[in-house]
């Protein structure tokens, strides 16, 4: 087993570093959440990611994809955290193609791939009820069989990348209590989506279903649905553990940084031992992440579906922890000066506790973890 990246992977790595440094840093995500931008995001700099290939990095070749890998994916979203970075990557280049590769129908496929991959459309995953909770079933919505078909009512919150997408994929109950996945285009009767405000002022929707009427065409049966979402959710996961792991790391350079400099009682704070032992835990704690992250993203690019779920959990789950453990830390070693929204620490920190959540918490991870192992 190697945790290598290969020539073509570092090329990615290193072209999405200097690229989102320069065009992409914190203060463009300041000046995005100060403008309010409802989608979240630059649309003319998202297009600028899809001229480089970034929708379609992991893809496999048999769908024009670049077939780089999830390690080299792993490296882009570990720079998307670095620099607070705004862009509809999770839900373009992971969530919605893999899951029509898995799931969809060749029809689907030939629809929305090539939109998805040339940016002249995008899908959203409505996954979570109203709720909130992060739920491995179809919380939120029903869909009813009728005499001419079938409808679909319900709610989902905390759509990523909801607002302005043009269709959804919904995971929804049937009367029978069988999950399943529907592709529901965004101007359908009955959907109705608005924004929701979040901490890290980034795109989440809340999307409601009145009665909508679905035909056996937007159905997503190649696959059982619960098995291939699971498995498209396992790489979305080790995504943002990546981007955890680039959050942290920068939040932990800007800190002992500021350690360095700041000069109380004429000397550096940094010189004191307490702050000195603080600094070497958490340093410590963020090389076991990358550790987990490396191992979840290699297990995917290795085909090892079945140790997938368990060192992705792992990751997801010492990521979220870590995220709220490191940037604590962080405010507390700035001082003062920490919860002052002048300081790009706050922004790190909003971001940070979002991720937390995303796709199951800590939580979440450390159960699903412990049931996969047999405990």
């Amino acid at each position: 087993m190697t945790m290598l990246l290969s020539q073509e992977q570092e090329l990615l790595k290193d072209s999405a570093a200097a690229f989102l440094a320069q065009e992409a840093p914190v203060a463009q995500q300041r000046r995005l959440r100060d403008a309010k931008v409802e989608q979240g995001f630059d649309t003319s700099l998202w297009q600028q990611m899809v001229e480089m290939g970034w929708p379609v990095a992991v893809l496999p070749e048999s769908h024009e994809g670049l077939a780089a890998g999830y390690l080299g994916m792993g490296a882009v979203f570990e720079a998307i955290g670095r620099n607070l970075s705004a862009q509809p990557l999770l839900s373009q280049a992971v969530l919605a193609p893999e899951l029509l590769i898995r799931a969809g129908s060749a029809a689907q496929q030939a629809q929305w791939l090539p939109l998805l991959a040339s940016g002249q459309a995008r899908l959203a995953l409505a996954l979570e009820g109203k709720a909130g909770q992060h739920q491995a079933d179809a919380s939120g919505a029903v869909a009813e069989q009728s005499g001419t078909g079938w409808s679909l009512s319900g709610e989902k919150a905390f759509v990523l990348d909801g607002v302005g997408a043009n269709g959804f994929v919904v995971q929804a109950v049937s009367g029978e209590g069988a999950p399943g996945l529907w592709l529901v285009p965004a101007d359908a009767q009955g959907v109705s989506v608005s924004p929701m405000s979040v901490i890290d002022s980034r795109n989440m929707a809340r999307v409601r279903f009145d009665q909508v009427a679905l035909s056996a065409e937007m159905a997503l049966v190649a696959r059982p649905a619960a098995r291939a979402l699971e498995e498209v959710l396992d790489r979305a996961r080790a995504c943002l553990a990546a981007e955890s792991l680039g959050l942290l790391r920068e939040v932990f350079e800007r800190t002992t940084s500021y350690l360095k400099e700041r000069v109380q009682f004429d000397v550096q704070i940094g010189s004191f031992q307490a702050l000195q032992h603080r600094a070497a835990r958490l340093y410590v704690e963020l090389e076991l992440l990358e550790s987990c992250v490396l191992a979840a993203l290699e297990a995917i690019d290795s085909g090892r579906e079945d140790k997938v779920p368990e060192l992705v959990s792992m990751a997801k789950a010492r990521a979220s922890e870590l995220c709220e453990k490191l940037c604590n830390e962080a405010i507390q070693l700035h001082g003062g000066i920490g919860v002052t929204d002048e300081l790009d620490i706050g922004l790190f920190f909003k971001r940070a506790r979002v991720l937390q959540r995303l796709l199951g918490d800590g939580s979440y991870h450390r159960n699903r973890f412990a049931q996969l192992k047999g405990f």
